[in-house]
């Protein structure tokens, strides 16, 4: 496959740019649904099969398809020209990120902010942090990337990496930590989980992507441009929906969405300030370090809203956790950029 056609070239949009302003419109929204017309949000919950809500589960799909034709797993190839940039990113992915969202949450939620929230939902707060931990960005981490000057291939093999890690690897380390925290969750439904919005969307945008680039590079960067507004418009339909099922409970404790968003803010700075900072000590390239940074800490915060719509239903403490996430993704992940911009004098110092 040609560079040209592996090699994403994104720019971040209007639409992307303001994500967190049509996240705060969807709440607005929601909540005004959920309120005036709930006799409509209550058929639309009712529309379950196997504890799946199809509805969400068609728009959960949607969104995260688009995103997956972007990943090309023949870059995995290109992993051993970049492994020690590889090696820092899979450290804080997967051994540092969930255990110290799993930690951040323990901290806050069930001590410091203890005394704000329902004890019967901390649980599923605690869920909803971990699920979002448990999985790295595989979309929008491209435009990071760019922003920051990174290396295309680096960020291209390393998406694809994470990507073929995380089939194996999302649900026992999910398992793990909710077990850890006293949690439990049917295996068979987490499998499940697994198998409908990773593995079946993953076989499905594979083929769409080898179908598309039979046409052609143009007709497959086309096809990827017009899908992508799908991909975000799916987001906000399901988080209107999400706000619709939870707009009483947020009325009821509007400090709610503010605590949870501290743990994940927290966790970013931990996370991309080791990633960049132990890359530094290896003599990476900042155009590889910037990038490794990024996708340590950032989200793969679409297929925790739909883990946990899964695990744990619309209604749930955990959907709105991980919700949380799309809230603060854009302008936290913006933050980073220019940190990680403003101090490549010092990273490239001796």
């Amino acid at each position: 496959m040609h560079a040209s056609e592996s090699s994403p070239k994104p720019a971040m949009g209007r639409f992307e740019r303001y994500l967190t302003v049509w996240v705060l419109l969807c709440i607005v929204v929601g909540i005004s649904l959920g309120y005036l017309l709930p006799g409509l949000t209550r058929s639309i919950a009712a529309m379950e099969v196997a504890r799946v809500n199809l509805p969400v589960g068609v728009l959960i799909w949607v969104m995260i398809i688009p995103m997956l034709v972007k990943i090309d797993f023949s870059a995995l190839a290109q992993v051993k020209s970049q492994a020690r940039g590889i090696g820092v990113t899979l450290f804080i992915n997967w051994a540092v990120k969930p255990f110290s969202m799993a930690l951040l949450a323990w901290i806050f939620l069930r001590h410091v902010f203890a005394q704000w929230l329902d004890p019967a939902q901390v649980d599923s707060y605690v869920a909803g942090l971990i699920l979002l931990a448990a999985a790295p960005c595989t979309a929008m981490v491209f435009v990071w990337s760019q922003l920051c000057k990174g290396d295309p291939y680096f960020t291209l093999s390393q998406v694809a990496l994470n990507d073929a890690i995380m089939l194996v690897a999302f649900a026992p380390i999910v398992a793990l930590l909710l077990g850890i925290s006293s949690i439990t969750v049917p295996w068979d439904t987490l499998v499940t989980s697994v198998v409908l919005y990773i593995l079946v969307p993953v076989a499905i945008a594979q083929w769409l992507r080898r179908y598309l680039l039979r046409k052609g590079d143009a007709a497959f960067q086309r096809a990827t441009a017009t899908m992508g507004p799908l991909s975000m418009l799916a987001l906000l339909a399901t988080l209107v929906l999400l706000f619709a099922f939870q707009g009483q409970s947020i009325l009821a404790q509007p400090l709610v969405i503010a605590l949870l968003a501290v743990p994940i803010l927290i966790q970013v700075v931990l996370n991309s300030g080791l990633a960049y900072w132990l890359n530094k000590r290896l003599g990476v390239a900042h155009c590889v370090a910037g990038p490794s940074a990024l996708i340590g800490a950032s989200n793969f915060f679409e297929l925790a809203v739909a883990t946990a719509i899964s695990l744990f239903g619309l209604h749930s403490g955990a959907a709105l956790a991980t919700v949380v996430g799309v809230l603060i993704e854009v302008p936290v992940m913006l933050a980073v950029v220019a940190i990680v911009n403003r101090t490549k004098p010092w990273y490239e110092s001796a």
